[in-house]
């Protein structure tokens, strides 16, 4: 493991030296495989009581659409999202007072026993930590509810940047990361996997950045329970942060690769091809990332702040992208079991 200052110094070199030595790594594991699986995102609600500078989501007065889904509603997006080939609900949405923890678990309990096969990734850290303080419970108490009540996993978002100070801007009120560190260990202890985030390209600096790395390599090694780090890309429209200079793709293609040599004890590294933007997602694919998340039939998050991922991307094409940029294709499930490698034939076949 090299240390903090060796870390920063990656980013002094080349873009091509840099991506050679993280794509060594994914290589060495995984190949030329590509990751990716059906999966749906279902956002229950969009009202929410905490203010982040970053969101364009969340119904203020960027967004005057505020919307809270019934148990009915949701249920049923999520029958047509399995009738429509998901094998995984993603559900996060907002911290929402009328939305509490027995609703949520109404809604996840009811999910298990109509599609028993599906897989449920919900809520994230953020979420959780403002359950608990809405039910006056433990943190704890949140995530055996959720997981006697059928959620297989957690997504990795909420955690933003680690940095304290960065935080104390960009989200004050949400959960604080050495909670959201906690949580997440917890809920590995439980025998649960989860992801992991750092939200980058805004008003943290490369230090902050390496910081968060840091932070999720140590909880891995105690807890060993994420699967995947995803680098999510700021999303710069319909927010309060008012960012002038964003990343350049060099500048986003270094943290990927950085990504990929701190993190040796994390498996995946997730190229989010919502907030990347499909082609730079295939190129991170070159520079240490083996996964570009999936379908996700329909995306309401990053799209309120800019990215073009409202209606998702068809399995079709997502298999045809990655075959054309040199790569092999393979669905996984939620815990990265392989479902199925396409062959070139198959690829050629459907289209």
């Amino acid at each position: 493991m090299i240390n903090f200052e060796e870390a920063l110094k990656l980013y002094d070199l080349d873009i091509y030296t840099l991506g050679n030595m993280a794509n060594e790594i994914r290589e060495k594991y995984f190949g030329k495989k590509v990751f990716f699986n059906s999966n749906r995102h279902i956002n229950p609600t969009n009202e929410c009581v905490d203010f982040c500078r970053f969101c364009g989501f969340s119904s203020h007065r960027k967004n005057p659409n505020p919307y809270t889904r019934n148990k009915e509603e949701v249920l049923k997006e999520a029958e047509d999202s399995i009738n429509n080939g998901a094998l995984e609900l993603h559900i996060v949405g907002a911290h929402n007072p009328k939305l509490n923890l027995a609703w949520y678990c109404d809604v996840f309990l009811e999910l298990k026993n109509r599609f028993p096969q599906i897989h449920l990734k919900a809520l994230t850290a953020a979420e959780v930590n403002y359950l608990a303080n809405l039910e006056n419970i433990s943190y704890k108490k949140v995530l055996e509810k959720m997981a006697e009540n059928g959620v297989d996993s957690m997504p990795g978002g909420g955690a933003e940047i680690f940095d304290e100070q960065v935080r104390e801007y960009v989200c004050k009120g949400k959960v604080d990361s050495k909670t959201w560190l906690e949580i997440h260990g917890y809920w590995h202890s439980l025998g649960k996997k989860s992801n992991a985030t750092m939200l980058f390209g805004h008003v943290e600096s490369r230090e902050h950045r390496i910081d968060h790395l840091f932070r999720l390599y140590a909880q891995q090694e105690k807890s060993g329970g994420f699967n995947a780090f995803i680098p999510l890309v700021y999303q710069k429209h319909n927010n309060f942060l008012n960012v002038k200079e964003f990343p350049t793709g060099q500048e986003i293609l270094k943290t990927i690769s950085i990504s990929r040599i701190i993190l040796s004890n994390i498996p995946h590294i997730k190229a989010y091809w919502a907030t990347l933007g499909i082609n730079m997602a295939l190129l991170a694919q070159e520079f240490g990332a083996d996964d570009i998340d999936g379908t996700i039939q329909r995306e309401s998050i990053q799209s309120a702040s800019g990215s073009k991922s409202l209606n998702g991307i068809s399995k079709r094409e997502l298999v045809s992208f990655i075959c054309d940029s040199g790569f092999i294709p393979v669905e996984r499930d939620s815990l990265y079991n392989e479902i199925h490698t396409y062959s070139r034939e198959e690829i050629n076949a459907i289209l």
